[in-house]
């Protein structure tokens, strides 16, 4: 079995493992947010010295990032403008003309990634059809060049109305600018999304060249780093719906790495599920910066086609900027150990989303940073050990997070440092908790009756108050959990999901011109894929995105034959939305609105791991003294070493459990043992 490197970059640390022919190797190291490569380079060289290896015998590197998903939060993206059909330069501003929330009259939505002053638009038009009603002003597009460079602009969404029915408009606008501005980066909405839907096309479009400039820099940067450390292997790059793609794929659709980093957390999670035989799994992904919650039914994470990234509103849908992306679906809030507390205008306690991140990080880092966290918090309530942080990486200063916390959280609400950590700790766990429940309901699911599996570094910490809040009986925290996420990259498939609007009514259905654009597709999505495989078998999923005309929305229904036949369509639709919806409307005219084709590699998943035996519970390594804010006392705790825990070994709640990448918090309503794949299992007493 060949050595491969997986790396996940997240906005305070940077997990890397490596997995080879004995065992599994983890390292956590703080992230370098102004140089990310550096940070990757250094966890690597750790772990390979560890392992006694070099870079030259890696087959595989496989890599996640946030960097996209940070630099539109944080607005660090390109100067980017805008070019689109004439009249319909406002298009971000106006969006679907729906409020998120209809009764704030103080409503605040996203600024849009693109200023009006760098929107511009040009005299052309297509139809719905995509046939041409007013040929593209050339002209125009030319006479833009000395606009965008006295602007400064590094790079250019190009979208035009209809442009996914007919791109031609569009690809005539990229030979014109290649040849009077050849650095000038450009986007076309019809490469990166070709649907219907003019707002989240072109949503897409400009999120995609926000951030191709600073992610073309920084993977041109790690290419080259690892080169010159001797890596000779293949790089993947994890997409957001949990794939694996090429470098170049990566460069030219960044926009597809937004949520690569959550991706791998939801395969992790889906595989503990597996090897557990849980079929309604909570997946809590609790990192330094932000918390992600997925819900995963019969061993697959739901999924969808559009993501809302940088919500103003945190649990309410339509706030946030839309991406049509294939994406695993999921909700993820501004909750991790590096959040920052304090109070607002009324004196309440508030978490997040703000984040100290690794620089200057939680005051008790010693690094430079001042207010109070999450992290701090934990580390006052006597939950984390200060000279055993991160594998005991990093040593924590107790007494610099008791002055943030009593400073900016317990004065102003007449509590001393202990108790301002428990109010602190108990804000971030109902944050988690809500989010959630919200999520679960959104999906038509209830929360209580799924299993919770806990894994990043933080969430261990956190799952049993959290599990508590909402209801959950049964908590999982798997081996290496506080490197889930990078665990996960390891088990993606090589794929490529490619989705096409094009209009077909089931009475005037064209068979023959669906086949042959879902052959196109497929040659496409295979164009990707295929160098990457190295030789394993793919497979190929197609679908179609069916509603009865006049619907506003589309349901997605396998398509099993290759040649698409109305009749089949018809009934397999009419099946789907029964279910739905409890009914169907006979004889009512389907349309199919868009199309996908999806070619992967195929995932092993593994099969479920038989309960061991019973065996003896091992003694406690040591005794912390840990505040409970209920009774307002310190309570000893007994510590216990996860390494020393036997398959089959049984403990009493409350416990800490330490190991290299987290620690695990059972708290007084639970029991804990260890099962046979060596996972924390708790279950809530009766």
């Amino acid at each position: 079995m060949p050595y491969r490197l997986a790396v996940d970059i997240g906005g305070t640390f940077t997990d890397v493992v490596l997995e080879g022919p004995d065992r599994l190797r983890t390292h956590k190291v703080l992230t370098t947010s102004r140089a990310p490569e550096q940070g990757v380079l250094d966890g690597v060289r750790l772990i390979l010295n560890e392992a006694g290896i070099g870079l030259a015998e890696i087959a595989v590197f496989i890599h996640g990032t946030t960097l996209a998903t940070n630099a539109v939060i944080e607005r660090r993206g390109a100067l980017t403008a805008l070019l689109g059909t004439q009249g319909f330069r406002d298009i971000l501003e106006i969006g679907t003309e729906s409020r998120f929330d209809q009764y704030d009259l103080t409503i605040q939505k996203p600024e849009p990634l693109v200023p009006r002053r760098l929107r511009f638009t040009v005299p052309e038009r297509v139809d719905a059809l995509g046939a041409i009603r007013l040929p593209l002003d050339e002209d125009a597009v030319r006479a833009l060049v000395p606009v965008l460079q006295a602007a400064g602009v590094e790079s250019l969404a190009v979208a035009y109305l209809h442009a996914y029915a007919n791109p031609t408009h569009e690809q005539r606008t990229l030979a014109i600018l290649a040849e009077a501005a050849p650095t000038l980066r450009v986007t076309l909405a019809s490469d990166v999304c070709p649907e219907i839907r003019e707002f989240e096309r072109t949503s897409t479009a400009v999120a995609n060249a926000y951030v191709q400039p600073l992610m073309e820099s920084y993977l041109g940067r790690m290419n080259t780093a690892l080169a010159a450390e001797g890596y000779r292997g293949v790089i993947y790059m994890v997409t957001s719906s949990g794939g694996l793609t090429t470098l170049e794929a990566a460069r030219r659709f960044p926009v597809r790495l937004i949520e690569s980093g959550p991706a791998g957390g939801a395969i992790f999670a889906s595989r503990v599920a597996a090897q557990s035989g849980e079929e309604h799994i909570l997946s809590f992904d609790m990192g330094g910066t932000t918390a992600k919650i997925c819900l995963i039914h019969g061993g697959e994470p739901g999924r969808s086609r559009t993501f809302e990234v940088d919500r103003s509103a945190r649990f309410l849908k339509g706030s946030g900027l839309p991406l049509r992306i294939p994406v695993v679906e999921m909700v993820e809030i501004g909750a991790g150990g590096g959040s920052i507390a304090g109070l607002d205008g009324m004196n309440r306690v508030i978490v997040g989303p703000q984040s100290a991140s690794s620089n200057p990080g939680p005051a008790c880092y010693g690094r430079g940073g001042t207010r109070p966290t999450v992290t701090d918090a934990d580390l006052v309530l006597g939950l984390l050990d200060a000279d055993r942080f991160a594998g005991g990486t990093m040593v924590l200063d107790p007494a610099a997070a008791r002055l943030a916390l009593g400073r900016d959280v317990g004065q102003g609400l007449g509590m001393d440092a202990d108790m301002a950590a428990y109010a602190v700790h108990e804000v971030i766990c109902e944050n988690m908790a809500s989010a959630a429940r919200v999520h679960a309901v959104e999906r038509g699911a209830i929360a209580r009756d799924h299993t919770i599996v806990a894994f990043g570094g933080a969430a261990p910490l956190h799952a049993a108050r959290v599990a508590e809040r909402i209801g959950v009986r049964r908590v999982i925290v798997p081996p290496q959990a506080g490197v889930g996420s990078a665990i996960g990259f390891l088990a993606a498939p090589v794929s490529y999901e490619l989705v096409r609007s094009r209009r077909m009514r089931l009475d005037t259905f064209d068979a023959a011109g669906a086949a042959a654009m879902l052959d196109e597709m497929t040659v496409a999505a295979r164009a990707v894929v295929m160098p990457g495989a190295l030789g394993v078998p793919v497979r190929e999923r197609r679908a179609a995105f069916i509603r009865y005309v006049g619907q506003g929305h589309e349901i997605s229904i396998p398509l099993l034959e290759e040649w698409p036949e109305p009749t089949a369509l018809r009934a397999r639709f009419e099946t789907a939305y029964a279910a739905l919806f409890a009914r169907f409307i006979p004889g009512a005219a389907i349309e199919v609105l868009s199309w996908s084709v999806l070619v992967t590699t195929d995932i092993v998943r593994p099969g479920i791991v038989p309960p061991p035996p019973p065996a003896p519970a091992p003694a406690p390594v040591d005794t912390r003294q840990m505040f409970d804010g209920r009774t307002g006392q310190h309570v000893p705790v007994p510590v216990y070493d996860r390494a020393t825990m036997p398959a089959g070994a049984r403990l009493p709640g409350p416990a800490i459990i330490i190991e290299h990448e987290t620690t695990t918090y059972v708290s007084a309503r639970y029991d804990v043992h260890v099962d046979g794949a060596g996972c924390l299992v708790m279950e809530q007493r009766p």
